[in-house]
């Protein structure tokens, strides 16, 4: 008989040589880390030690030291993630996990679906994640999308649509030189991903034009952008798109959606919404679902289901208003990509005609298991809840001696400072340098820095499910203290 026939493994092959012996240690591996989900609270964020990062390092890697020895280091990292599953992490816009998107890994990393096309089942599982989106944010029946790694990389697609709008279905071939110039708008304080992706189109960041603020803790000022459009038309320029900003990273503004949507109209200008976190306010409770109103006007959404759709890391979704427009910008002739139309390379159109990526993973399952687990209405309670606890944040710092909030809470963000009375600008960053960093080598609770006309900053984003408002309560108390202390007031 030959070796090709015997059931057990070849020696070349990868997979286990006693299945019941690595189901049982898959069973101690999944065991451990639903463990390590659900006494969570007692696991706040830690550093990981440089010795263990150095008899973790895979140096040649000659020899492997076998699946069990493997299962034991990576288990060893459980206690050293990045902190935001936690209740008490507040800091910059990171997204929690859940209980149904951790089967979901499992389940997609047994199938390693290649999902950039093809016709088998994570396809269609992703086509109606899709769905649910245009459904839920308003785009018509022919509107497209992708899910990607996060808003970052769907900005680059989604300006990449809306320059082959304004330039034609030349630019793929002859590139943008020669073409009048193309200028973008967006808010001060837009996300740095906005710039990137201008960038990355081609166009350079001065393109990006940066108007101002209603105030420091409002949306763009609509006449302001009128203003400047009209300026650069009469320098020759093109203006091509408004990039709104529903929940900047700073202040957690909101772009005012529905005048930029009548100007767009008007000056048959894209509409791109950097919905990163914010766009899902659209399942939350009033008053918050008006902050994003007349985001089913927008030519093109980009958000995460990693932030405020508590999805596992990464899962991001770019959504186009015009199906066609953005496979013609990114389809593919190739033979070796052509569908035999029936069998296994059928499933057209694939997922490849519709972003930068062939190779893909099924990220898709992690979010409809998200939906399909929680539904839209306990998921928009969350959310709202979340931003009820930032409002409760606020009330409870205006009643502390050692802090002060700075921005009107608008909805899941809070900025705030110690208390800046007989100090300088420059005395006021470092206490709140100070106070960040001493309570993040603690590990709870966890808050950022930012910096909004010149002041640093303290802020909270909240995103997390798990948050009560006894954490809420129990970290302003943690904060004021400490700034008491250290100012001696």
């Amino acid at each position: 008989m030959s070796r090709d026939s015997d059931q057990g493994p070849k020696p070349s092959s990868l997979d286990p040589e006693d299945w019941g012996a690595f189901r049982r240690l898959a069973h101690q591996v999944l065991d451990e880390c639903i463990d390590h989900l659900e006494q969570i609270r007692a696991r706040p964020w830690k550093p990981f030690p440089k010795e263990d990062a150095n008899a973790l390092g895979l140096g040649v890697a000659e020899e492997g030291i076998g699946v069990e020895a493997t299962a034991r280091q990576m288990l060893g990292l459980l206690p050293y993630g990045s902190g935001n599953t936690h209740p008490s992490f507040f800091g910059w816009v990171q997204g929690t996990g859940n209980a149904a998107g951790l089967l979901a890994e499992l389940v997609a990393a047994s199938m390693n679906s290649n999902c950039g096309g093809r016709n088998h089942a994570a396809v269609y599982i992703e086509r109606d994640v899709i769905r649910w989106c245009k459904e839920r944010f308003g785009m018509p029946d022919g509107g497209g999308g992708v899910l990607v790694t996060g808003t970052s990389q769907a900005t680059v697609l989604g300006l990449a649509v809306a320059r082959q709008y304004a330039l034609g279905d030349e630019t793929r071939r002859s590139g943008i030189v020669g073409t009048k110039r193309l200028v973008a708008y967006a808010a001060e304080g837009v996300h740095q991903a906005v710039t990137k992706g201008i960038e990355l189109i081609g166009l350079g960041s001065d393109a990006l034009r940066l108007i101002p603020r209603e105030n420091r803790c409002g949306g763009m000022c609509p006449d302001a952008l009128r203003e400047r459009i009209a300026a650069d038309r009469a320098k020759g320029l093109k203006p091509f798109c408004v990039v709104a900003t529903a929940g900047s990273v700073d202040t957690g503004s909101f772009d005012p959606i529905e005048p930029l949507a009548d100007l767009c109209e008007q000056e048959g200008m894209w509409l791109h919404i950097d919905g990163a976190y914010g766009a899902w306010l659209k399942i939350a409770e009033k008053p918050w679902s008006e902050l994003v109103k007349g985001m089913e006007r927008a030519d093109s959404i980009a958000l995460d289901f990693h932030k405020w759709m508590f999805v596992q890391y990464d899962c991001g979704l770019i959504l186009v208003r015009d199906e066609a427009l953005q496979r013609a910008v990114f389809s593919s002739s190739a033979p070796y990509l052509r569908s035999g139309g029936e069998g296994l390379s059928g499933g057209r159109p694939w997922f490849a005609d519709y972003g930068t990526d062939l190779s893909r993973g099924f990220r898709a399952l992690k979010a409809w298991a998200t939906i399909r687990a929680y539904g839209r209405q306990t998921l928009g309670r969350a959310i709202s809840e979340n931003c009820r606890q930032a409002s409760l944040m606020g009330e409870s710092i205006k009643r502390t001696r050692g802090l002060e909030l700075v921005f009107p809470v608008i909805a899941n963000v809070c900025c705030f400072s110690v208390a800046s009375r007989g100090r300088t600008l420059a005395e006021v960053a470092e206490a709140n340098r100070r106070m960040v960093t001493h309570f993040q080598d603690l590990g709870e609770p966890i808050f950022s820095l930012t910096q909004v006309g010149g002041k640093t900053l303290v802020r909270a984003a909240i995103v997390n499910h798990r948050t009560t408002d006894a954490d809420v309560e129990a970290a302003v108390r943690k904060l004021d203290s400490f700034s008491r202390e250290q100012s001696h007031v």
